[in-house]
């Protein structure tokens, strides 16, 4: 979770032509799984991909709203949050949150680049994967990571080494025999 502090201020609001007061707020942010659903359910596109290509003003102050674990914040915060707060909201929502490395053909999220990722997507693979929706409150590039590690770990799990070495002497006994009886 991200705390940010907003302070007490008043600022000039171009959408009304008028000036706004803003008194001082905390909000506790969380990017999750959640935090994305919600956006995408507004926005009707991938959060993952917008990212990297670039969250405008209006998408970067939408989806703090989503993040935002307060009740009842006055909507004129959101406008009043300084730039500096700003970019700690940006590095946390790139954070890897998590000491896993994954070095291979794809990408640092664990999904090839042509393949758009939604919150169902995401959704989907922890069903797929048996990871619990609680994982849904974690931060979202740690459940990417572990939905990756899943996937690696599940692919590579599906034969022992014990079973890969028997099953290639069966193949090499089957080969020589085919080898020996030809002539």
């Amino acid at each position: 979770m991200l705390q940010i502090e907003v302070p007490s201020q008043e600022f000039y609001n171009e959408a009304t032509g008028e000036f706004d007061y803003v008194e001082k707020c905390t909000l506790n942010l969380e990017h999750s799984l959640i935090s994305v659903s919600k956006w995408e359910s507004k926005w009707k596109t991938s959060f993952v991909d917008t990212v990297e290509k670039g969250l405008s003003r209006s998408q970067m102050i939408d989806y703090i709203r989503c993040m935002t674990l307060n009740q009842k914040v006055d909507p004129k915060v959101y406008a009043a949050i300084p730039p500096v707060s700003l970019e700690k909201i940006r590095d946390y929502i790139t954070d890897t949150a998590t000491a896993t490395t994954i070095y291979d053909h794809r990408n640092n999220r664990g999904y090839h680049k042509k393949e758009t990722i939604t919150s169902e997507l995401i959704y989907y693979q922890m069903i797929n994967l048996g990871i619990p929706f609680e994982c849904e409150k974690w931060h979202l590039n740690r459940l990417l990571t572990l939905i990756r590690v899943c996937s690696i770990r599940g692919t590579n799990a599906q034969m022992s080494i014990n079973d890969i070495f028997a099953q290639n002497k069966q193949l090499n006994a089957s080969r020589r025999a085919a080898m020996n009886s030809r002539g």
